[in-house]
């Protein structure tokens, strides 16, 4: 696996909860290339549960996007925005059961419109899944408009 550099880092006002990594309250994700797939890890923190040591939905929806944006991010080396997730709930994931796999990848890509499949794994079972949609810009605009230009390996 080759750790992806975060690019957004010198960004001023950066402060994405995902993946900002002075971000205090985020959850300070790292990117990683596993050949096809992108892959994050993190612990949960028992302050972003729901219901006894259960993890907040939402919080699910936050780490299945940030590892899916990645696939645009370093895949594609352009930047997108969410059209549409699609999110099943397999089973919860627990506040004490150790670290959470996020794994994404693309599916299927048709002009500008990017298909990521991704989901979320503790103790080696899939608890949540997501297909995620983004429409993605050029690249050509992703470098003028954002200037950005894709992302490095380290």
């Amino acid at each position: 696996m080759k750790k992806i550099i975060n690019p957004f880092v010198k960004i001023e006002g950066y402060c994405c909860p995902g993946c900002c990594p002075t971000n205090e309250r985020g959850l300070r994700l790292e990117f990683f290339e596993d050949g096809d797939d992108i892959v994050s890890y993190w612990t949960p923190d028992p302050n972003l549960q729901s219901w006894r040591n259960t993890l907040h939905g939402g919080i699910h929806c936050m780490m299945l996007d940030e590892v899916a944006g990645w696939v645009v991010f370093h895949k594609l080396k352009t930047v997108a925005v969410t059209s549409r997730m699609d999110t099943k709930y397999v089973k919860p994931i627990t506040i004490d059961g150790g670290v959470v796999e996020m794994r994404a990848r693309l599916t299927k890509q048709v002009r500008q419109v990017s298909y990521i499949d991704a989901e979320l794994i503790q103790g080696g079972e899939v608890c949540t899944r997501a297909q995620v949609i983004y429409f993605c810009h050029s690249r050509e605009r992703s470098l003028a408009e954002y200037n950005f230009g894709g992302c490095e390996t380290e």
